[in-house]
């Protein structure tokens, strides 16, 4: 290997590329199913937090001896938790874009979520429509489900959120969504005056 080979070539310029900036409304269809990506392996400390932060006394959540006698024989994963994990993996894929969450229906557990279990989660879009209210905006409804590592579905809920319409948004690889003017690497950083 000659010293060439580790040297930075200097014609190379600096490019600003556009990375994942969500779903616009426009690109919603019913019946697409979107697997959110990476699951995400549920802690103790997930659990004593929210019971904690929520103030659920029910002794299932942080009573070992107590959860021991019961049909479980150990401690539950508190249900809220387990809807606000998959509402967070469902985000990058339903909600990036939104304005407002419209609402959370039909929430059904289906089975228990312990501690060490991994949680995957995927959308499916059930409806959309324009809002009759507001032009930047269109509604999509989707039905939300996670499952624990070994296939069982764990949860199902319908999730509505209020999402832009692109041309509204108007995202750029400079300014992508959540980010304000001007911060970071701009256009302009890999050019010269010559």
């Amino acid at each position: 290997m000659s010293d060439n080979d580790n040297a930075t070539d200097e014609t190379t310029e600096t490019r600003l590329v556009e990375g994942w900036q969500g779903r616009y409304y426009e690109d919603f269809e019913v019946g697409d199913v979107y697997k959110h990506p990476f699951g995400r392996t549920v802690t103790e400390t997930d659990n004593v937090w929210m019971t904690n932060v929520t103030m659920n006394l029910n002794p299932m959540h942080f009573n070992e001896a107590y959860a021991a006698e019961t049909e479980f024989g150990e401690r539950l994963v508190d249900g809220t938790f387990v809807i606000a994990l998959a509402v967070g993996m469902s985000v990058i894929d339903i909600s990036v874009n939104a304005t407002a969450n419209l609402g959370y229906d039909r929430i059904r557990h289906h089975a228990p979520v312990f501690h060490g279990d991994t949680i995957f989660a995927e959308s499916e879009v059930l409806e959309k429509r324009e809002s009759s209210s507001r032009d930047h905006v269109g509604i999509v409804t989707t039905e939300l489900r996670a499952y624990n590592e070994e296939g069982t579905k764990v949860l199902s809920m319908e999730r509505t959120p209020m999402v832009l319409k692109r041309e509204y948004a108007q995202p750029t690889a400079a300014q992508p969504p959540g980010w304000p003017e001007g911060i970071g690497t701009q256009p302009t950083d890999g050019e010269t005056d010559d």
